[in-house]
């Protein structure tokens, strides 16, 4: 999304779901958009644990991130985890990673 889209969008990011009109979402009430941010929290963790790290929600207003060793940081949403995950780390994080999915879906599948 372009910057002007989250200007004049409002302050959700656009992974959110949010209950207003115009905007596309399956989940109006706050309990299963809750519920669908948990689900998010959870497939975030099944890649971040192979980076040393996990995450958390924060009061459903923001998302805490750690790593093994007690480092954490609070992030606004889904669009800061990754560079926040690489500065925790101290090294690449990258989710798309083609050996980390094939580990992720042997690990499915085995």
């Amino acid at each position: 999304m372009c910057s002007l889209c989250g200007v004049i969008g409002g302050n959700e990011h656009w992974t959110d779901a949010v209950a207003r009109p115009g905007v596309f979402t399956r989940n109006v009430e706050r309990l299963d958009r809750r519920r669908e941010r948990a689900r998010r929290v959870s497939a975030a963790n099944s890649v971040l644990s192979a980076f040393g790290m996990s995450l958390s929600d924060w009061q459903g207003s923001a998302f805490v991130l750690a790593t093994r060793t007690g480092k954490s940081e609070m992030i606004e949403d889904l669009g800061h985890l990754w560079p926040a995950a690489e500065r925790l780390s101290g090294r690449l994080c990258d989710p798309l990673d083609p050996q980390l999915i094939a580990r992720m879906e042997e690990t499915d599948h085995g």
